[in-house]
């Protein structure tokens, strides 16, 4: 009997997932979270801070008795930045995994490999990533936290115009989120009166944009917009300033982390890019609704992985709260229910802004959530 019983607690920790998968559902049951995020390969500055941002949340709220008595519980798989392989991924949280919900998605492209799954599944889903294809045409059971790339351009624009800025030279990267936001710029320009004088690419293997950018220098551009995403803007930073372009040079939301600071040395000092608040905290006026949010998120990220916030690992926080918000007013985990209650998200202060949603908008957020963010001796300073 003494090795049964030893036998028994060898075995049941092993199969603790799989028994608790299989039981009935009961107030027990834990509510699963799904999610499938590029932690490792080209997107990991993105993936890494989301897993351990939803890591740290879901402990807390769990250490906290959970959500309407349930533990919360994350499934997370490693897409490296593959769309296959998170379609693969996907599809296994829905059919096999039989996930509540889905925060995730790093990447446009990941994203998007998953979008007709999610839909035909009926799951709600919560996107990570940026490009405005994600929630427009709107798709029922898919939303987003992050700023789309239109309102990065126009962010970006707005803030030319200030300068007398008129002519534009736009340089891009071949990847999703690259090809979107050029798109959309190039979309946008017309309405803040700004003229594309030129309009340059590179390749996602491509270390060298000199000859770009050199025809850029001569192309009459008054300043340079890069729509880039991973390692290609640092690249054009640096080679922007060995040209000696000498126009002012404005990144995409896609590179806001100190990360690209590092990557880019001092050749990032005037540069420009649209952000989330939380890049900026100690900044923020002390009556400014995101302070307390952004504030106690950074402090307890960088407190428990001794590394730098990002506003990627916000946007996981913010897609995180959202779900469990509605699971919350939905009184369980019923689908329709919850996917409802995140469409009627109202007022939710987040870590990229204030988040109102509606049938017509599943992202909530307007152009005030972005901050025009200058690189400073070295660090973010808020332009406004």
């Amino acid at each position: 009997m003494a090795l049964i019983a030893s036998f028994a607690r060898r075995l049941l920790p092993a199969l603790g997932l799989s028994l608790a998968l299989a039981a009935p559902a009961t107030a027990q049951e834990p509510i699963r979270i799904g999610s499938f995020l590029s932690v490792t390969g080209p997107a990991s500055f993105l993936g890494d801070p989301e897993q351990k941002t939803l890591e740290m949340q879901i402990e807390k709220i769990n250490a906290e008795g959970g959500v309407l008595g349930r533990k919360l519980q994350l499934i997370v798989y490693d897409d490296a930045g593959d769309a296959e392989k998170a379609r693969t991924f996907a599809k296994r949280l829905l059919e096999q995994d039989k996930v509540d919900v889905i925060v995730g998605g790093s990447t446009t492209g990941t994203t998007m490999a998953a979008v007709p799954l999610v839909e035909q599944a009926g799951v709600p889903f919560v996107s990570l990533a940026g490009a405005v294809v994600i929630v427009e045409p709107v798709k029922k059971w898919v939303f987003k936290t992050p700023h789309t790339d239109r309102m990065a351009c126009d962010k970006i624009f707005v803030d030319m115009k200030a300068r007398g800025v008129t002519k534009v030279a736009l340089v891009s990267g071949s990847g999703g989120f690259d090809k979107s936001m050029r798109g959309e710029c190039l979309k946008v320009a017309p309405n803040h009166g700004m003229q594309i004088v030129a309009d340059e690419t590179y390749g996602a293997a491509d270390t060298d944009m000199t000859a770009q950018l050199t025809k850029i220098k001569g192309s009459g551009a008054q300043a340079v917009l890069n729509a880039g995403f991973g390692q290609g803007p640092a690249i054009v930073t640096r080679n922007h300033k060995q040209v000696g372009v000498g126009l002012p040079l404005y990144q995409s939301h896609g590179v806001a982390s100190k990360e690209y600071i590092k990557l880019s040395g001092d050749a990032a000092e005037g540069v420009r890019l649209p952000a989330a608040a939380l890049l900026v905290a100690d900044l923020l006026a002390a009556g400014d609704a995101q302070k307390p949010v952004v504030t106690a998120y950074r402090n307890a990220y960088e407190g428990k992985y001794k590394s730098e916030v990002s506003t990627f690992g916000g946007h996981a926080l913010d897609g995180l709260m959202i779900a469990v918000n509605a699971i919350k007013a939905a009184g369980g985990t019923d689908k329709a229910k919850v996917r409802d209650a995140i469409e009627a998200t109202k007022g939710y202060v987040g870590t990229g802004g204030v988040v109102n949603m509606s049938a017509t908008d599943h992202m909530g957020l307007d152009l005030s959530a972005f901050r025009m963010l200058e690189v400073k001796g070295g660090n973010w300073s808020l332009v406004n």
